[in-house]
This record gives C-alpha cells, sequence and structure tokens, in this order.
C-alpha cells in the first residue's frame, strides 16, 4: 500500500490521480489533497478517500470548506474530517506530509515551485507533473535533490516515455535520479509533439486565431493553459529544458519532431544508434500510473493499442516560422541561469492574457521575446531560489506592464 499525496487534487492530473487510486484500492491510499478554489469537488474528494490533511491555496475559503463538510449528512462524512490548513505554509505542510510515500505535483504553473520543494526537503519521492519546477528552477531543484536522495519520476507523456524506455536499458539505476550528470550511453532524445490546435493551419492562417481554436486539442484532454502551450509549441520548448535537467543531455541533443497521431510519446536513441519508443494511446493516466507504481507495472483494463486500427504513424520537422515559442525556449535553456524562469513566466502571463482575450494568439511570442531581451541586463548565471521567485514576479509584471 503507497500513501499518496496529491497537489492540485481537482485539476486535470489530480483529478486522474484519484482515479488510479479508486482503480487499485489495494494498491494505494491518499493521506493529503491540495485544492484552489472548487470547493464542491474537493469536498466530494475528502468524503470518497478520506485524507488525514487537506490544504487550500486561499487560506479565506477554509471556513466555507469546513461548512461544506459540516453539512453532509453524518452517515455520508468521514468518521474523521480531515486537518484544514491554507496559505502558501498550508500547502507546504501538506506536501512534506510526514504519512506520505509520493507526492503528484499536479499544481499548474509556478505556483507549484515551492510546495514541490517542501517534499523534496523533507525526502518524499515525487511524480512529477509541473514541468515549472525544473525549467524555472532547475539550477536551485537538483542540489536539493541530490541532498534529500529524493527521486523524481516523470509524470507527463513524453519524459515518462524516454523514462520507461530507460528502464529497458542497462542504464536503468541512473534513469530517475535527476541529477543533470548525462546519462551514460545516452546519445540523443526525440520529444514528439503533435503540433496541436493549429497543426494543419498555415502561419498566414494564425493570424484570424481564437481563444476557441486555441483550446480545442486534436488529440489530447488537458487544461486551457497547456493547451494554448501545445498550439504554440511552447509545451514542447519548455520539455526539452526539462528534458535536459531529468537525462543531462545537452540542448544539440534534444530534438523535436512532430507526430500527428500522438501514438510514439518519445524516443532515445543509444550510443550503438538503436532507437526506444514508447507507444500508447493519448491517455495520461498512463504515465500518472507507471509513476505511482514503479518500478512494478499494474495490470489495467485500459483499451489494448492496435496499430492495424492506427494504421499508419507519420512524423513532420517542426517550422520554426510558424512556431516562434519552440526557439525561444531553445535559447533561454542554452543560456541557463535565470533566463528559463523569466520565459516560463512571460509565457504564463502572455498565455494568460490571451485567455482573457486581452491579446492575440500571434502576441504570445512576441511579449515572451521581448521579456527575455529585457532580463539580459540582469541576467543571473547562478541564481538562488529568491533570485528564481524575484525574476519569476519580475516577468509577469512586465508583461502585464507591455500589454
Amino acid at each position: 500500500m503507497k500513501a499518496i499525496s496529491v497537489l492540485g487534487s481537482t485539476g486535470s492530473i489530480g483529478t486522474q490521480t484519484l482515479e488510479i487510486v479508486e482503480d487499485f484500492p489495494e494498491k494505494f491510499k491518499v493521506v493529503a489533497l491540495t485544492a484552489g478554489r472548487n470547493l464542491k469537488l474537493l469536498a466530494q474528494q475528502i468524503q470518497r478517500h478520506n485524507p488525514e490533511v487537506v490544504a487550500l491555496a486561499d487560506e479565506s475559503l477554509l471556513s466555507d470548506l469546513e461548512d461544506i463538510l459540516n453539512a453532509i449528512p453524518k452517515n455520508e462524512r468521514p468518521a474523521n474530517l480531515p486537518k484544514l490548513i491554507g496559505g502558501a505554509s498550508g500547502l507546504n505542510v501538506a506536501a512534506a506530509w510526514d504519512s506520505a510515500d509520493l507526492v503528484v505535483t499536479g499544481i499548474v504553473g509556478c505556483a507549484g515551485l515551492l510546495p514541490t520543494l517542501s517534499a523534496i526537503r523533507a525526502g518524499k519521492d515525487l511524480a512529477l507533473a509541473n514541468k515549472e519546477t525544473l525549467i524555472a528552477a532547475g539550477p536551485v531543484v537538483l542540489p536539493e535533490l541530490q541532498k534529500s536522495g529524493s527521486r523524481l519520476l516523470p509524470a507527463d507523456s513524453e519524459h515518462s516515455a524516454i523514462f520507461q524506455c530507460l528502464q529497458g536499458t542497462p542504464l536503468a539505476n541512473n534513469a530517475h535520479l535527476s541529477t543533470g550528470v548525462p546519462t551514460p550511453g545516452l546519445r540523443r532524445i526525440q520529444l514528439t509533439a503533435s503540433g496541436g490546435a493549429f497543426r494543419d493551419w498555415s502561419a498566414e492562417e494564425l493570424k484570424k486565431a481564437t481563444v476557441k481554436d486555441a483550446i480545442s486539442h486534436p488529440n489530447w484532454s488537458m487544461g486551457q493553459k497547456i493547451t494554448v502551450d501545445s498550439a504554440t509549441l511552447m509545451n514542447k520548448g519548455l520539455e526539452v529544458i526539462e528534458a535536459h535537467y531529468l537525462f543531462g543531455l545537452d540542448y544539440d541533443h534534444i530534438e523535436i519532431v512532430i507526430h500527428p497521431q500522438s501514438i510514439i510519446h518519445s524516443m532515445i536513441e543509444l550510443k550503438d544508434s538503436s532507437v526506444l519508443a514508447q507507444l500508447g494511446w493519448p491517455d495520461m493516466r498512463l504515465p500518472i500510473l507507471y509513476c505511482m507504481s514503479w518500478p512494478h507495472r499494474l495490470d489495467t483494463p485500459w483499451r489494448r493499442l492496435n496499430l492495424t486500427e492506427v494504421g499508419q504513424l507519420s512524423f513532420l520537422a517542426p517550422d520554426t516560422h510558424k512556431y516562434p515559442c519552440m526557439e525561444l525556449a531553445y535559447a533561454a535553456g542554452q543560456k541557463g541561469g535565470t533566463m528559463p524562469a523569466v520565459l516560463n513566466a512571460a509565457n504564463e502571463e502572455a498565455v494568460s492574457q490571451f485567455l482573457q482575450e486581452k491579446i492575440h494568439f500571434l502576441d504570445i511570442p512576441k511579449i515572451i521575446e521581448s521579456t527575455c531581451e529585457k532580463h539580459k541586463s540582469d541576467f543571473q548565471a547562478d541564481p538562488r531560489l529568491d533570485d528564481i521567485l524575484f525574476v519569476d514576479q519580475w516577468a509577469r509584471e512586465i508583461v502585464r506592464e507591455k500589454i
């Protein structure tokens, strides 16, 4: 029985994690939940999973949650209601909860950084679905992992695919340590990308792109922010930076390939030229489950892959003119230091403004590029946590000022 803490339990990653817990009640139990503002769903999760502690990001909502829980009929209420805590300190307490064996980090954006660091410092293993933790703060996170001995298991589909492929080689002992040291024998990583909502649009047609268009992903069901990132291909650029920190390869050996079917979730090339790939239907439950059950695999009733049903697999080189965010991410990753944090924060803020229809889709890369350019004058090559948090807020304010 593995005890699970779920950060961001009412989001896409969190709800799918809890579905897996329900599918395997003999394997997993929930001991901690954190959430934002969806109190109704959170109350249902508390009823179903009876956690020991629940943390709300907004401390002012604690009394509302308590009222909802007290209104549940006694015969339907958990025997012992959880400890309720709130604010940033509450999230950190839940992330480091003593009885948890594994922490699933599903909080979207840089808001997940501090709770994730709290879990690492407490020596917890992590199923990392919050890619911003490594992208914005890789230089800070890697030393903390080495100090605590925590293991960082990638829960997004692409890095999970790489991780799974490495388990089938003699490199397996080095494949999950996230030390930033190059994985021996690994020559190249190929991250596959669906191409997002606009993969069949020309660069010229993007001038008429709307929010509704951008959040209509052809293959995956995800939150709005990550779906827009998929449309700009920034999600893939961010994944390149994350892969650099997870597996230690330099940026010249991490490539992006457009794969419209989303059946191959990523590939690795080993030093002898062998290429290994992980295949499956587009379904986020599999990478989440693999993190939760690793190093074991569990028998599932899920739909089996049938390649004759797929018919064909196709691959394209990404169009850098159509997807300028991808090149911005490579440049920020190669610069290192505080630049990826600025890139990530500028992107988060620009996407937020786009979703509010305050800017056009094509403004997103322009705003990110100008923010990164402005940061060059006070760039720091060897940042501390305070430096990361400072430039994160600075970049968001710069974007809001521009808009």
